[in-house]
């Protein structure tokens, strides 16, 4: 808890870090700002902000003497909280938290927490839909848009919280206590902050050991670290093919129990089809569930639902060659999902800023579906390195010519594929402009009227 008069620094001013501020200036504290860009860019960035809020601030780093001053540290999600200077002063009596941490204490209705590598973002606000549809008031957050801080500030009238959470908010989350914690999945990515996929792996896994008590664990049964990694943890509601599975899924149909009633769910012919979308929505169910959701919103929900931009996005489609967007897919087993929607006569557009994946994860996959892959990026060596021997691979210096040289040559029936594996931020501001560029990109190339929405499936 945040008390009047305490000290407080704030590391890093993007969203979380904004709201951190705002609600530390609510409680009463001195607030000060600690941020890595530049003083120029930080006050042209920054400005309107920083006349609201009236806080001192240091630019260009972080420093022990601006640190030290503080009873408090709270860290936004982009720093890395190992970082030696976090540990010192945390050695001499600072408490260093992070956004979750912070919020645990002000949230008093049930809060549903989902986590994974790939997936979050969709399963996330398909849950909050699922709630919507069933009545109840829901605040959906965290690392998907509003960060919780802003629902802490004004928290209204909430049924329900839904949170999305990542490995880096797991690093400091202090007391964070959902009562229904969901792990989607867990394949190499971040592995430039965690070092290595144990790591990761762990940090994923802190969401089941910070349930509240009586707390439900809900996991991905198909995927194998997972499994790994929950064996011998007790009673955990597993989704996927197995038996053991309590919501068990057969092509895109999803089947649970309820108070010794079966019941039936269908995502054919929606959105949600394939086998990424069924797990997904194989997740939210059990949620929905466990909440009281009655079968018939829950169906609709599914029916209704469209899937999120730059997550498999058709653009439009060219003299049979179709093109799709699925910019959001920044590690390997994203993009290894993306490929298994298509049956093959994929060229796959690749590559930006590396975060520690090994692109070898993507031969098996590639050699099943791809006949060429355009690198883009810093990455893109690493990614011939990686593929070049079972596929061709052509680099490309900007968006516009990886769209070019992917739809040069193709025949009618091939998929033209923007699955990254990588961040964006070599090249773009984000996963969301990137994507943006690929579809104004395609849309020059086929001059076709914008036809973006319903996922369509090869």
């Amino acid at each position: 808890m945040i008390v009047p008069g305490q000290k407080i620094v704030v590391l890093g001013l993007g969203g979380s870090g904004r709201a951190a501020v705002r609600y530390a200036l609510r409680c009463g504290a001195v607030v000060r700002i600690s941020d890595l860009r530049g003083k120029e860019v930080f006050e042209a960035e920054e400005c309107s902000f920083l006349t609201e809020t009236n806080v001192r601030y240091e630019t260009g780093g972080h420093t022990y003497d601006f640190l030290r001053w503080a009873d408090m540290v709270i860290v936004s999600p982009g720093i890395d909280s190992a970082m030696p200077l976090l540990a010192r002063i945390e050695g001499e009596g600072v408490t260093v938290i992070g956004e979750l941490g912070l919020a645990a204490s002000n949230i008093s209705v049930p809060l549903v927490a989902v986590t994974g590598t790939n997936g979050k973002t969709t399963v996330t606000t398909l849950i909050g839909r699922l709630l919507q549809a069933a009545g109840k008031n829901v605040f959906v957050g965290g690392n998907i848009g509003t960060p919780l801080l802003e629902y802490v500030c004004e928290p209204g009238r909430v049924d329900v919280v839904v949170a999305e959470v990542s490995s880096f908010q797991l690093e400091k989350c202090g007391d964070f206590a959902p009562d229904i914690a969901l792990l989607l999945n867990i394949t190499p990515d971040h592995l430039d902050r965690h070092g290595n996929l144990e790591e990761y792996g762990r940090l994923k896994m802190k969401i089941f050991s910070q349930l509240s008590a009586g707390g439900t664990p809900i996991a991905n049964g198909d995927d194998p670290l997972c499994r790994k990694l929950l064996d011998g943890e007790g009673a955990v509601s597993f989704f996927g093919k197995g038996r053991d599975c309590a919501a068990v899924i057969s092509k895109d149909t999803i089947t649970v129990s309820r108070g010794g009633r079966v019941e039936e769910y269908s995502v054919a012919g929606t959105s949600l089809a394939g086998k990424v979308g069924v797990e997904n929505s194989a997740a939210a169910i059990l949620v929905a569930v466990k909440l009281g959701c009655s079968p018939d919103s829950i169906q609709r929900v599914l029916c209704e639902f469209i899937s999120l931009p730059h997550r498999l996005e058709f653009v439009a489609e060219r003299e049979g060659v179709a093109f799709y967007n699925d910019s959001k897919a920044t590690n390997s087993g994203a993009v290894i999902a993306a490929l298994a929607h298509f049956k093959r006569d994929v060229v796959l557009i690749a590559g930006g800023r590396d975060k520690g994946d090994d692109y070898r994860l993507l031969r098996q996959r590639v050699g099943e579906k791809v006949v060429k892959v355009v690198a883009i990026g810093e990455a893109a060596d690493l990614l011939a390195a990686a593929l070049a021997d079972i596929v061709p691979v052509v680099k490309a210096g900007t968006m516009e010519e990886a769209v070019f040289e992917s739809a040069r040559n193709c025949a009618k029936g091939t998929v033209v594929l923007l699955s990254p594996a990588c961040a964006s931020f070599d090249m773009f501001s984000s996963y969301g402009h990137r994507g943006e560029e690929f579809k104004r990109a395609v849309l020059s190339l086929t001059g076709a009227q914008k036809r973006v929405g319903m996922e369509k499936t090869g």
